[in-house]
């Protein structure tokens, strides 16, 4: 089921294959009829992860990026609506030359060639597939995976089924039916499970161990307990003591077996569980209720803690509450650093404005990404450069656009040009872009370099038209496109900390590479908790 955490252990299993020396890449098959989660709402499938290419993805692609160090690209995530859309659009063409085109073997082929294609030069392919077993929606997934099972050969093939085993407290015991029902179903379609990962709250008795081999058809050093961890990143640790990546090589047939190297998981697990202090960071967002929405965030956020050997203690904060400046000075008193994340539309935004006045006002320690740049320079045309007006066209008609919607910039060598009328999905500026950092500027320190590649997803930008009145009360423009069009970076020169970014550096941050910008960040506000 959802949120059992395929996509961790999918992350997982790649990080100790790596750590035995191979060659990883992970892919996604997610049955929905979306064509991607772009258009989605965090709401319903959490934070929309974004590769360098562009793509817009599930945000287990996040896990395996940060677990695995492997860029992702647009070829490792696809939809039942991508699929569908493939095969009408060659349908459409003629390309099946008057074929009835059905589920099989049209769907099936596209989701094997899915499979298989664009792999490059690695060991293994790891494909995790969401939704539920006996989805409706996920049937062509498996019956592909099937195909590829029996046409690959199962020396090629490794079949590994997440699954539940529920603690009923009344009972007061481990329930096995729901995994043998599961693995029943997965049989009845004509996968053979090799390996079962039993997610569970508590230790899976011996004997619960042996009940699940004998009901589900494989070797009880296959029944692989899977329990609850303080910090998913002592997850790969956690599945090598249970043996899963030797179970994994064990199929292979891989003698003798690599010894892995693990020990910068045993580092950063040791940082994390005993830090030299804490800070707390409010994270004024709109989405907060489901911090899904914002994992890469989250865990950008402890990246930086891991790069000053502090804990960061997250307080998610609903920037409706932030009805007034009063509110907002009360709820952020004692924070000790203030982020202000992406989203979209109106809802929200004054509060978000408030949160950067209070920062900026008070020398708290200040992070905005994407709309959270928009809204402090919207705050800083307001209040210091006399704009009253200023706002963003994504509101609305307004006297002053400080921010307004893209209508053209430059990808590679084709110029992309949009309007009011374009439609939601992928058509925003997204994936990786240059940018020209200031000579000097504090953003320029921490990168430690002028030229820099982030990675973007927005539809509106700050007013290049507004940057002169807006530097001439303080809020300089450190960071540019190349052609000097676009900002990318404001930040305030004399304030502790005061930066805002159009880009989101939380997608490029990993354990062992936290984002330059997050360490700085986090060691800011680190600074500001020891003034107070």
């Amino acid at each position: 089921m959802s949120s059992l955490g395929k996509g961790l252990a999918s992350a997982s299993l790649g990080a100790l294959l790596q750590s035995r020396g191979y060659k990883v890449r992970l892919r996604k098959l997610d049955p929905y009829l979306n064509v991607d989660p772009g258009t989605m709402s965090p709401y319903q499938h959490g934070e929309v992860y974004v590769t360098d290419d562009g793509a817009e993805t599930d945000l287990d692609l996040g896990h395996y990026e940060r677990f695995t160090g492997v860029s992702a690209h647009q070829s490792d995530n696809i939809t039942t609506g991508r699929i569908y859309s493939n095969i009408i659009e060659k349908e459409r063409r003629g390309d099946y030359l008057g074929a009835t085109v059905q589920v099989i073997p049209h769907v099936t082929d596209e989701l094997k060639e899915f499979v298989v294609s664009d792999a490059g030069d690695v060991d293994f392919v790891l494909c995790e597939v969401g939704g539920t077993v006996g989805d409706i929606e996920g049937l062509p997934f498996f019956e592909a995976l099937r195909q590829l099972g029996q046409e690959l050969g199962r020396e090629q093939v490794l079949f590994i089924h997440v699954t539940l085993l529920p603690y009923i407290a009344a009972a007061g015991e481990v329930k096995t039916k729901p995994t043998q029902h599961s693995v029943k179903e997965l049989r009845s379609i004509g996968i053979q499970p090799d390996i079962l990962l039993c997610r569970a709250d508590r230790p899976i008795s011996e004997s619960d161990q042996n009940k699940i081999a004998r009901f589900c058809n494989v070797k009880q050093s296959a029944v692989i307990q899977a329990l609850d961890a303080r910090s998913i990143y002592d997850v790969p640790l956690a599945y090598h003591n249970e043996g899963l990546d030797r179970e994994v090589l064990r199929h292979f047939r891989v003698e003798p077996m690599p010894e892995p190297d693990l020990s910068r998981w045993e580092a950063v697990s040791q940082t994390l569980h005993n830090p030299d202090g804490e800070v707390n960071i409010a994270v004024i967002g709109k989405y907060t209720v489901l911090p899904d929405a914002y994992k890469s965030i989250t865990e950008a956020l402890v990246h930086g803690g891991i790069a000053n050997q502090i804990k960061v203690k997250i307080r998610w904060m609903e920037s409706e509450e932030f009805s007034n400046e009063e509110d907002a000075s009360q709820a952020l008193k004692g924070v000790d650093g203030i982020l202000v994340p992406g989203g979209f539309g109106e809802r929200g935004s004054e509060g978000k404005i408030r949160a950067a006045k209070y920062a900026r006002e008070n020398n708290v320690p200040y992070f905005g990404i994407c709309f959270g740049m928009q809204m402090a320079v919207v705050e800083a045309a307001r209040n210091l450069a006399g704009i009253k007006d200023a706002s963003s066209t994504e509101f609305g008609p307004t006297k002053e656009p400080v921010v307004g919607l893209m209508t053209e910039w430059v990808k590679g060598n084709e110029k992309q040009t949009r309007d009011e009328d374009t439609d939601l999905g992928g058509t925003m500026r997204l994936g990786a872009y240059p940018a020209v950092l200031s000579e000097g500027s504090l953003v320029a320190e921490m990168y430690g370099t002028n030229n820099i590649r982030e990675r973007h997803r927005h539809r509106y930008e700050v007013n290049i038209d507004y940057k002169d009145r807006i530097e001439a009360v303080g809020l300089k423009f450190s960071g540019m496109s190349p052609d000097g069009i676009l900002p990318e970076i404001v930040e305030i020169p004399d304030h502790p900390w005061f930066v805002g970014v159009q880009y989101h550096p939380e997608l490029k941050s990993r354990p062992f590479e936290p984002h330059p910008l997050f360490a700085g960040f986090v060691a800011a506000a680190l600074k500001q908790s020891r003034m107070v």
